[in-house]
């Protein structure tokens, strides 16, 4: 089945996607550094990008996709999130970023059987809701689209009284929304995102999103019921980094869990060399950056949790969150592998530009794992169908 990416950004949504059995034919991302991050790995074979065509350099807005109609399956993509992210300035629609209409309008172009769309979980705060329902209501009616110079707020007018009709203007979607935490799905980090599936209407297929296969009650299982998890890592008794409040919450667990327990940072890392020493692996983007220190807010991230959410954004980050926290209380940063293995790239996949540029890569990035997990489960229901 084949697939179009928009807003690729480092890859990390695309790479989920190409796993769980599309072929991408059309990827777009306007990033420069991003671009030459796909393009290195395609040019080094590093699956499963060796197999994506050359990402289109550019502006999403003046692409048309009208040859592709009715021949793809999917369309993917992160519309820019800075107009929503905590971290941001907060300007919504006003932002000249804000891309969700480009996205609609790919659908409406193209037609794919299904999409899937991801964003942070701050397009869900209060202070969007009206904003976010017309985001909602445009991926469920792609088919009517703005008029000329219509604002959006009149457009969304339209939309609701359509959406309370009977008539269809295709296409037309089913859509499902929620807010995952990657951590639920095996990624080593606490990373929520809010992610949308629709399905064509035509198509007549329900789905929902894909069970928890982790769960932090199971850590704590293994961490203070049974100490499996620090046996495994073989961690001596006084460096085990358990609180009392852990292990209140470990003794009211009643049986064991049935899901895996989430991935910490440990799980994660733990057969890198430490960067701070020198070492002879050559190992792709895992260089030691000084200068780390924790302040107010940024404290690092504790090797034996799932990562905190790796950032990317403003306000002197990356840099302050995106630490690990020794069992001591010392912090250092990530290196740009350890923090490609937070978001389940593959140890393949090389990261272009300095430290500071290719934090922001992965900070933008979906887990590969996450996308992986939902879009194989969107496949399987698509094959059914056909």
């Amino acid at each position: 089945m084949e697939a179009v990416e928009l807003f690729a950004g480092a890859g990390g949504l695309g790479m989920g996607i190409s796993k769980a059995g599309f072929k991408p034919v059309e990827i777009v991302e306007w990033d420069k550094w991003c671009c030459d991050t796909i393009n290195e790995n395609r040019g080094r074979r590093v699956n499963p990008v060796k197999h994506w065509p050359k990402p289109h350099h550019g502006d999403v807005r003046p692409k048309s996709f009208r040859h592709l109609e009715g021949k793809v399956a999917l369309v993917s993509g992160g519309p820019p999130c800075q107009p929503f992210s905590v971290g941001g300035k907060h300007r919504a629609h006003a932002d000249d970023r804000d891309m969700w209409s480009e996205a609609v309008r790919v659908v409406r172009e193209i037609r794919p059987a299904a999409f899937i769309f991801e964003n942070v979980k701050g397009l869900t705060r209060s202070s969007f809701r009206t904003y976010f329902s017309y985001i909602e209501l445009q991926l469920q009616h792609p088919g009517m689209e703005p008029r000329v110079d219509e604002r959006w707020i009149d457009h969304l007018g339209r939309l609701e009284q359509h959406h309370m009709s009977k008539e269809e203007i295709e296409p037309e979607y089913r859509l499902v929304w929620r807010v995952l935490n990657a951590a639920d799905y095996g990624v080593p980090q606490r990373r929520e995102r809010v992610v949308f599936v629709g399905f064509r209407s035509d198509l007549e297929l329900k789905w929902s999103f894909p069970e928890k296969t982790h769960s932090s009650s199971a850590l704590l299982w293994d961490q203070c019921r049974t100490l499996e998890y620090w046996n495994e890592h073989r961690v001596p008794f006084a460096e085990r980094t358990m609180d009392i409040r852990a292990e209140v919450r470990a003794g009211a667990l009643a049986e064991q869990p049935v899901t895996k327990r989430w991935r910490t940072v440990r799980d994660a890392i733990r057969d890198l060399p430490d960067p701070t020493h020198p070492f002879e692996s050559k190992i792709l983007n895992h260089r030691y950056q000084p200068g780390a220190r924790a302040y107010p807010g940024h404290t690092g991230s504790p090797l034996d949790e799932p990562a905190k959410t790796l950032k990317a954004g403003v306000h002197g980050v990356p840099g302050g969150e995106n630490m690990l926290l020794w069992p001591d209380g010392t912090v250092r940063y990530f290196t740009v592998r350890e923090s490609a293995r937070l978001q389940t790239f593959p140890d393949e996949y090389e990261l272009h530009g300095s430290w500071t540029e290719a934090m922001r890569q992965l900070g933008n990035a979906v887990p590969v794992e996450l996308a992986r997990v939902i879009a194989k489960d969107v496949a399987e229901h698509l094959q059914r169908a056909a």
